[in-house]
């Protein structure tokens, strides 16, 4: 099945058909950009949290805990699961929607985990498509939580509307949380496992590293303390990422974070199907691989190779373009 035959489904909320979606998105099945296409005016209704930080601050636990919260306020969830991939296999160990089992037989609640399958960065290259289904399905609040590999991770907010980073007592000085590019991304700071000898200490940590950031803030990310396993914190955690929601739509952010993700979204399309277009008219043909053993023999660069043929490549698909328009 096609994925373009799957559109109808995932609107009227048939849930093995967007999971069958998501995988044709993983895929990279032919039909995935039409399907989309016609699934895009359905979306932007979805509020989206993206979850990050190190392993083992106990990340899926909370998304658990946040999710029965949401569920106690009738909003239904949608949750895309970040895991690492085998270098070998590309698969996943799917360990997160393992831990979400509670809410399995929920039907208002929809869990997917996606491997990152190599992606750098926290983040699977098809997650932003499969939140996008997701919304489309029409999940009021759509939960990301990236795979927790450390200072990478800031693509999330590509994603995200808001961006909840979690972290522990102990996990690290004041100097590192200093240095970590993830720190800086947050609208909300989680230090989770309150229970935990220096939870306080963490909590002044991070709000004496907010007190030296230089740029001024409208939104100063607060700064609180949860225990996923307890459920202690969650509620407040909720009418925290409510708050910040009322206040992007307020502030007219919520505009500009959509359109600054349009942006994102339509550069990151065109530099795929370009590249891929690119690598597919020149596998095979000779003065590719002539090219490629002058590079390897020295008598060419690659710089000057790639230059070269992407010109020539860029002037075909104009040709092909002209062509087109002229036929209309």
């Amino acid at each position: 099945m096609s994925a373009t035959q799957l559109v109808e489904g995932v609107l009227s909320g048939n849930r093995r058909d967007l999971a069958r979606l998501i995988s044709l998105i993983e895929d990279e099945e032919p039909s995935v950009p039409e399907a989309l296409g016609q699934l895009y005016r359905h979306t932007g209704r979805g509020h989206i949290v993206g979850i990050t930080g190190p392993p083992g601050s106990g990340k899926s636990t909370l998304v658990t805990r946040m999710t029965t919260e949401y569920r106690t306020r009738n909003k239904t969830v949608g949750i895309v699961c970040v895991d690492p991939s085998s270098p070998f296999t590309g698969g996943a160990l799917l360990g997160d929607r393992i831990r979400m089992q509670e809410h399995a037989l929920d039907r208002e609640v929809f869990v997917r985990s996606m491997g990152t399958r190599g992606h750098l960065g926290g983040l699977a290259r098809a997650t932003s498509d499969a939140v996008r289904a997701i919304d489309a399905f029409g999940k009021d609040i759509i939960i990301v939580e990236t795979v927790g590999a450390g200072q990478s991770e800031v693509e999330v907010i590509d994603i995200a509307h808001t961006i909840l980073v979690i972290d522990v007592p102990g996990a690290g000085d004041d100097i590192q949380a200093i240095k970590a590019g993830i720190m800086e991304i947050a609208d909300i700071f989680v230090v989770n496992k309150s229970d935990m000898p220096g939870a306080e200490r963490k909590v002044t940590e991070i709000n004496a590293m907010l007190d030296t950031d230089p740029r001024e803030r409208a939104w100063r990310p607060p700064v609180l303390m949860t225990n996923a396993r307890d459920g202690e914190g969650i509620a407040g955690l909720v009418d925290t990422i409510d708050a910040h929601r009322k206040y992007l739509v307020d502030s007219g952010l919520l505009a500009e974070k959509g359109l600054q993700r349009s942006r994102e979204e339509l550069k990151t399309i065109m530099e795929h199907k370009l590249t891929t277009e690119l690598m597919e008219k020149l596998k095979g043909l000779p003065e590719y691989e002539r090219a490629i053993k002058k590079i390897a023999d020295r008598s060419d660069d690659p710089y000057s190779v790639a230059e070269r043929l992407i010109t020539k490549f860029l002037a075909d698909y104009g040709r092909r373009v002209a062509e087109s328009e002229r036929k209309r």
